[in-house]
């Protein structure tokens, strides 16, 4: 197939291995002294299991599988208010097919749609907008998630339905940014991580040299990568070649998407429609400043957290969940207690178990082999 298998080719990628042996080697990083990679972004946590790469990487090299997943780190509260707009008799709520399982304290929108609510999977916001226009009689509240690889398609939306002057649409605003996150995790005083495999698809948005501050003020090298695996061994090798040289910079494996400046209508689009929250709560992170949006007080008619009035209670996780640990880096996903036990896909209790790219579900699926080989080893 054009343009997946030039990036999936075995030759090529085990050429890209034996020079990150290479590295790995004239680095001294070993088993016990690795060096620690963390992947910002779900889809190169869900890459990096499926083809199994994690498995072929040197025994020197740990990645750690970072908050880049939308979807596994909405608190429940904001599903809660959710569901309750969705309760409403008015109301036809609308959301990508991912956020349908998220659960809430009580449910998940995928329950209130089995009890009886009118709850419908969209492919865009413009559906939503389409289905507003259709059912003048109902309002439609599109339920908007994700990083700023959503963020444009659902601003261009909201500016459509002001055009229009279209009085029943409306966004409940869960959108996140990336930045603020990176700077958060940066400043965790307990941080063990030597570089980052940034995001693409946030990056196809925002381009590279919001990153800046990560090598300039941290230290840290940090390298834009695709999503075949390609593509990610290649960002592993760009990342310790910048060891070897000791060098620190951020740089662009993923050109043939993403460019410098990233997609300057998207920027605009979201600038206008959109401002950063004070605070925005992150599943198994907590409270992160300025690391979510929300609408502009002159799109205040087209924004369900005002004209619904949610309750915005902050609920908290289980107890038994450490999901903040495996983002940190402090436990692998299968060191969490309830694991494969009380939390799996079809019944998940955290966050990162949620999303076929949360950390926990990845590893769930496709990573039984290394989990199984490091438990043998643990009882040696």
């Amino acid at each position: 197939m054009k343009y997946i298998q030039e990036f999936r080719d075995p030759e090529k990628a085990k050429f890209l291995l034996q020079g990150i042996e290479h590295l790995t080697q004239q680095l001294n990083a070993t088993a016990e002294k690795p060096i620690r990679l963390m992947e910002v972004c779900g889809g190169h946590t869900h890459t990096i299991f499926k083809f199994g790469l994690e498995e072929l990487l040197p025994r020197g090299i740990d990645l750690i599988h970072g908050p880049g997943c939308p979807v596994c780190v909405l608190p429940m509260n904001r599903v809660d208010d959710c569901v309750s707009i969705a309760e409403r008799e008015d109301v036809i709520l609308t959301t990508f097919g991912d956020a349908m399982r998220v659960p809430g304290s009580h449910k998940s929108l995928l329950q209130a749609k089995a009890a009886g609510q009118d709850i419908r999977m969209v492919y865009s916001p413009m559906d939503a907008l389409q289905l507003a226009r259709n059912n003048p009689e109902h309002n439609v509240v599109f339920f908007g998630l994700g990083f700023e690889t959503t963020m444009p398609s659902t601003a261009f939306t909201v500016l459509q339905a002001k055009a229009e002057q279209i009085p029943n649409f409306f966004l409940f605003c869960n959108h996140i940014t990336i930045i603020p996150t990176l700077r958060a995790i940066l400043a965790d005083s307990d941080l063990r991580l030597d570089g980052f495999i940034g995001p693409g698809h946030v990056s196809m948005i925002i381009g590279t040299e919001g990153y800046d501050f990560i090598a300039s003020e941290h230290r840290k090298p940090f390298v834009v990568a695709g999503f075949e695996p390609l593509d990610i061994l290649q960002s592993v090798w760009m990342l310790l070649k910048q060891f070897e040289e000791q060098r620190c910079e951020v740089e662009n494996q993923y050109r043939r998407v993403v460019p410098t400046q990233g997609n300057l209508a998207a920027q605009q689009a979201m600038d206008q429609v959109f401002q950063l929250r004070e605070q925005f709560e992150w599943r198994g992170l907590g409270s992160i400043p300025e690391s979510g949006v929300e609408m502009r007080p002159e799109f205040v008619d087209f924004d369900a957290e005002k004209v619904f009035a949610v309750r915005d209670v902050p609920v908290v996780d289980p107890a038994e969940c450490q999901c903040g640990e495996v983002l940190k880096g402090r436990l692998k996903p299968w060191q969490c207690q309830v694991f494969g036990k009380s939390c799996t896909p079809d019944n998940p209790i955290g966050a990162l178990m949620v999303s076929s790219e949360g950390a926990c579900a990845a590893y769930y699926n496709y990573g039984s082999r290394w989990r199984e080989q490091a438990e043998v080893e643990a009882t040696l």
